[in-house]
C-alpha cells in the first residue's frame, strides 16, 4: 500500500453550507482558518443547520480577502458579506453550548432569509475569547473550537468511504450509492490507507503538524442529505447501524485537536504516530 498522503483539505466558512477545497489551509488552533466562522441562527440565537433546513445544502460560501464571505444559492443573486465592523455581540446556542457572536447585518439576515422562506440571522464568530471549550474529557485544559459540533476538525479516509459504499451495494437501499465524500463534511481526507484504520489512531502528523485524534465522528441525519438535491434517504446511516458502529454511535471519521499551527497542503505525507 503506498504512504498515507492528504488528499483533500475543506473548508466551510458558514456551518452547514457547501464549502470550498482549496490546495492549502492554515491550521489555527480552534481549526482550519475561516472553517465555520459564520453560523446562521433564528431569531432567538439557536442555530440553523440541514438538520432543520436540507436546502442549506444547495448553498455555498466562498472565503473573500479579510474574512468576509461570497454567499450564493438557486435562485438568488450573490451576496458579499464583509467581517461585521460592529462588535456588540449577541448570544448563538449550538446545541448545549452558548457563545458570543457578531451581527453580520440587515443584508446578510434579509438574503438568508429569503432563501430559506423563515426568519435567520447570520453571525460570526469574531474574538478568540468567544470561542468555546472543547468537552474537557477529550481536551487539554485552554483548548477551544470555533463553530464546528465539536472539534476543530474532522478526518475521513478515501478507503473507508469505498468500503462503505460496497457495503450499501449489497443493502437494502443499493440505488442510493455510492456516496461521495461530501455527505460527511470532512476538512481533511487521507489516502493511502487500510480502511477503518483511522478508528485505532491516537496521534497523527500531517504535513509536520501533530495533531491528537479525540474521539469518532458519530453521524447524524445530514449524511442522509443528497448535497446536490437536498433529497434525504437512508444511507450511510442505515449501513453504519449495522456495520460501523460503537456502541449508540453511529460512526464515521476521526476528530482532531492540533497540537502545534502550520500550513496543510494537499499531498502531504501523513504519519501515524500512534
Amino acid at each position: 500500500m503506498a504512504n498515507p498522503v492528504l488528499n483533500a483539505v475543506h473548508v466551510y466558512p458558514v456551518k452547514s453550507v457547501a464549502g470550498c477545497a482549496p490546495g492549502e489551509a492554515a491550521v489555527e488552533p480552534w481549526g482550519l482558518a475561516g472553517d465555520r466562522r459564520w453560523v446562521l441562527t433564528e431569531p432567538d440565537g439557536r442555530i440553523i443547520t440541514q438538520r432543520q433546513q436540507p436546502r442549506l445544502a444547495l448553498a455555498s460560501a466562498r472565503p473573500l480577502p479579510g474574512g468576509g464571505v461570497r454567499l450564493a444559492a438557486p435562485g438568488s443573486e450573490p451576496l458579499d458579506i464583509g467581517v461585521p465592523e460592529e462588535f456588540d455581540t449577541v448570544t448563538v446556542q449550538i446545541f448545549r453550548d452558548k457563545v458570543e457572536a457578531v451581527p453580520a447585518g440587515a443584508a446578510a439576515d434579509a438574503w438568508a432569509s429569503d432563501y430559506l422562506s423563515v426568519e435567520a440571522r447570520l453571525r460570526y464568530l469574531d474574538a478568540p475569547e468567544h470561542r468555546r471549550p472543547i468537552d474537557p474529557e477529550y481536551a487539554r485544559p485552554g483548548e477551544t473550537v470555533s463553530l464546528a459540533d465539536a472539534y476543530p476538525l474532522l478526518l475521513t479516509t478515501t478507503a473507508s468511504l469505498d468500503a462503505l459504499n460496497s457495503l450499501i451495494a449489497q443493502g437494502d437501499h443499493a440505488d442510493e450509492g455510492p456516496l461521495p465524500m461530501n455527505r460527511f463534511r470532512p476538512n481533511v481526507v487521507v489516502d493511502g490507507v487500510a480502511p477503518w484504520a483511522e478508528d485505532d489512531w491516537r496521534r497523527v502528523r500531517i504535513g509536520g503538524i501533530p495533531f491528537r485524534v479525540a474521539r469518532s465522528s458519530a453521524r447524524c441525519v445530514i449524511t442522509t442529505t443528497d448535497q446536490r438535491s437536498a433529497e434525504r434517504g437512508k444511507e450511510p446511516l442505515r449501513t453504519l447501524a449495522r456495520h460501523h458502529r460503537f456502541g449508540d454511535r453511529l460512526v464515521f471519521g476521526q476528530n482532531l485537536i492540533p497540537e502545534t499551527t502550520g500550513t496543510l497542503r494537499v499531498g502531504d505525507p501523513v504519519e501515524i504516530l500512534e
